[in-house]
């Protein structure tokens, strides 16, 4: 089975050549990601929605992450990658119902499946403010593990040093066919995330707590 291949680039962001997705990650080649944030509100304010990741992926396996994510394959666009959100959350989006948030640049190293990684990103962030309780997720079994919601002034308050831990509700995968999952109570502590700059998890729920349905 041929590897996905990811469109690289150099220290200005210009594409140099594409590469195999593991030697992306073994050699720390830059490449391009799409993530999307989605957010919903309720009788006890704004909540925010985070993607377990599963144990199988090859960077920070069993790690809480952005709502729906991935990388750019070779070729594609930002607007291409907005089939991340339907294929790994079962729920359809357009362009148009997206808030850009700018763009991050991520870097990261680690071990996953006793192999040494590289990460190094250019994140193109959205936010999607969607009213659906999280039992409407259909979620992709084989990427992600679970998908979890916190009150987004607790995730704030997390991410910057003033809570140990915040309470969540969490959906697990289920098979296709299987019965609707139900809801169960969750903790959060901050040890459990991807190690993205605390900075910029902040800079990003931040400019969640103000987006408008109708701000574009």
């Amino acid at each position: 089975m041929s590897q996905e291949l990811f469109d690289i680039y150099d220290e200005h962001d210009r594409k140099i050549g594409t590469a195999p997705r593991d030697e992306v990650h073994a050699k720390g080649y830059l490449h391009h990601s799409f993530h999307c944030w989605i957010v919903r509100d309720t009788p006890e304010g704004r909540h925010i929605l985070f993607q377990k990741r599963q144990d199988s992926k090859d960077t920070f396996p069993g790690h809480f992450d952005i709502t729906a994510a991935g990388h750019l394959s070779a070729g594609e666009t930002v607007e291409d990658a907005i089939r991340e959100v339907e294929e790994e959350l079962g729920v359809p989006v357009r362009m148009d119902q997206l808030t850009s948030l700018g763009t991050i640049c991520h870097y990261a190293e680690g071990t996953a499946g006793g192999k040494s990684f590289i990460d190094r990103e250019k994140c193109y962030v959205f936010g999607l403010l969607h009213d659906v309780p999280l039992t409407a997720y259909r979620l992709q079994e084989e990427e992600v593990a679970g998908l979890y919601e916190a009150r987004l002034d607790d995730a704030i308050a997390l991410f910057e040093g003033r809570r140990d831990a915040i309470p969540a509700t969490g959906i697990p995968s289920v098979r296709e066919g299987q019965a609707a999952p139900e809801t169960f109570p969750a903790t959060l502590s901050i040890h459990q995330f991807v190690p993205h700059k605390y900075d910029d998890y902040l800079h990003v729920f931040q400019k969640l707590k103000h987006l408008r349905p109708d701000e574009k």
